[in-house]
């Protein structure tokens, strides 16, 4: 169908992240404006300490709550009159670090095809007979099902989503996606790696949340890409199909590097202005064409803007104001806004878009199978699906 420079065709500017950022990047900007676009955050830090001291020392605490509506009894009560349910102490309830989830994303197809290394597979995939209504199929699907999970944790836990800490919040919400497991060893913030990701829980809040937004994204990428190709081929998700997108987001210079920048532009979304990080990417672009690099971001950056979609139907704009002030009141750092000249402002026509999934997927065909084993093997000895 079409090379990786065809690609650039098909790119139109992004105009909403343009928006974004030109201020920034425009040489007038003084401190005087960076601390008008940061006070609203600054004035709600202030308001949130003054109602934590208030309930802290004027407020009586309750100890108990109804784990079906949620409201809060006294020590005395012992049912919720109008749920005729057993009230549970405040201590009973979850700690959703801890909280044991493991969400499954199925996609049903009439074949079940325990290898798609096969000349049939190359040729479906080749033909690409996929459409963005299609690709939006599949995102519908992954979002219904990670919210059904998501109602199910809360439901089953008598959780309250108005009590929980922004933390808890997108902790809850990635673990309706994606198995999360911490790590206590090691410098980096956090990876995903077989359908799980670890974070390290001794960073600080803000940076565990960006991070477990980031490498949720990573997890996205891969389920979209596997939901394509049961689409294409009319077959179920199995562990087989997961292996071989693993390792053509591995082991393809430019797949990667479309992976990490829109995890890096997804993170982005939901982190202040002036602390973007993109240390991995730049990593990753060493030694590569310019233009190829640009072209990769402009793939990168229009799946990030569909995966930005499907997460900010929860996390919404109070939430991401609760992930900026939570930002706030754990950095000490100076901004630093040299990093949004990393950004790309360039997104993908709906037909563009759909040729660039085609070209990511067209390397299935020179898959290595022994390293694709491997990888198979290694999902089965984690007992990941």
């Amino acid at each position: 169908m079409y090379s990786i420079d065809e690609i650039g065709k098909f790119k139109e500017s992004d105009t909403e992240k343009l928006a974004l950022i030109e201020g920034l990047l425009d040489e007038r900007v003084n401190h005087s404006r960076i601390h008008e676009l940061h006070s609203p955050v600054l004035k709600k830090i202030e308001f949130a300490e003054k109602l934590e001291s208030l309930t802290t020392c004027d407020m009586a605490v309750s100890s108990k709550f109804c784990p079906k509506c949620g409201r809060s009894f006294d020590e005395d009560e012992n049912f919720c009159p109008d749920c005729l349910v057993t009230l549970k102490r405040v201590s009973d309830k979850p700690d959703i670090k801890s909280l044991d989830a493991s969400p499954d994303l199925t996609f049903p197809g009439k074949n079940d095809y325990a290898n798609i290394l096969n000349p049939e597979c190359f040729r479906q995939i080749e033909e690409f007979d996929f459409s963005m209504d299609d690709f939006k199929s599949v995102l519908f699907s992954i979002k219904s099902q990670a919210f059904k999970n998501m109602d199910g944790l809360i439901k089953d836990n008598s959780i309250d989503l108005e009590d929980l800490e922004i933390l808890d919040r997108v902790m809850l919400f990635a673990k309706s996606f994606v198995r999360v497991e911490y790590k206590s060893y090691g410098q980096t913030l956090g990876y995903f790696e077989l359908n799980k990701i670890f974070i390290d829980d001794r960073q600080r809040d803000s940076l565990q949340i960006t991070t477990l937004i980031h490498e949720l994204t990573h997890f996205l990428i891969k389920e979209i890409l596997v939901g394509v190709i049961c689409k294409i081929l009319d077959c179920s998700k199995n562990r087989h199909i997961e292996s071989v997108v693993t390792y053509i987001l591995n082991y393809s210079q430019v797949n990667g590097l479309i992976d990490e920048y829109a995890a890096h532009s997804v993170e982005g979304r939901f982190t202040v202005f002036g602390y973007q990080d993109y240390s991995s990417f730049l990593a990753l672009q060493k030694d590569m064409d310019a233009e190829h690099v640009d072209i990769a971001k402009t793939i990168g950056n229009t799946f990030s803007i569909y995966i930005k979609d499907m997460l900010e139907g929860f996390l919404d704009s109070d939430a991401r104001h609760e992930i900026k002030t939570q930002f706030l009141k754990d950095t000490i750092e100076q901004p630093n806004y040299e990093q949004l000249r990393h950004e790309n402002c360039n997104k993908l026509s709906d037909e563009g878009f759909i040729k660039a999934i085609w070209l990511i997927l067209s390397e299935i065909e020179n898959a290595d199978a022994n390293k694709i084993r491997d990888i198979e093997m290694e999902f089965q000895s984690k007992s990941i699906l």
